[in-house]
């Protein structure tokens, strides 16, 4: 299953991609924005992604430039309660030279059209650190609306960070 836009594409997952999510998994800087403490090598990261593929909670996708194909980014729709018609979501561009180029909008507008036109979802959510700024901002330009703090939830580098709750609805992406 691909799913293209203007950009770039999401495709599913391939072993050939754990290099690039292992680089961006130490970068400093995304483990900070993350609240990553750990740190991964690339046998833990190819088994937690073989065991993702098997679980029909959740989709995880490459995110994948047209012009040549290469992985810049990956993203996932987690936590798929079919009950309740909602799923979480994450996303990851793996290099800061992908930043501020429109990527990681069109990435999650395309995991927005597939949560809710394809899977018939009614909402999406996501957790993400007040010190993330520029990912606050871009889920919000994505749609995304502040629904909640839980304060002071995290503590990295010496400091306190809150966790925002943020979601979107069916109504939201159909305005």
């Amino acid at each position: 299953m691909t799913i293209k836009g203007s950009l770039l594409y999401l495709r599913p997952i391939k072993n050939e991609d754990m290099d690039s999510i292992l680089k961006s998994c130490q970068n400093e800087d995304f483990m900070y924005m993350t609240g990553t403490r750990s740190a991964f090598t690339l046998e833990g990261i190819t088994k937690s992604y073989k065991q993702f593929s098997e679980d029909r909670t959740r989709y995880d996708f490459a995110i994948c430039l047209l012009d040549n194909n290469q992985i810049i980014g990956d993203l996932s729709i987690l936590e798929i309660d079919q009950d309740n018609k909602k799923a979480g979501f994450r996303i990851s561009l793996h290099s800061q030279s992908n930043l501020n180029k429109g990527y990681g909008t069109e990435a999650t507008q395309l995991a927005l059209k597939f949560t809710f036109e394809e899977l018939k979802l009614n909402r999406l959510e996501l957790e993400v650190f007040s010190h993330n700024v520029r990912g606050i901002k871009a889920y919000e330009k994505a749609g995304f609306k502040k629904e909640g703090v839980l304060r002071q939830s995290l503590f990295l580098n010496d400091k306190y960070s809150d966790e925002v709750l943020m979601g979107m609805l069916q109504e939201d992406y159909c305005q």
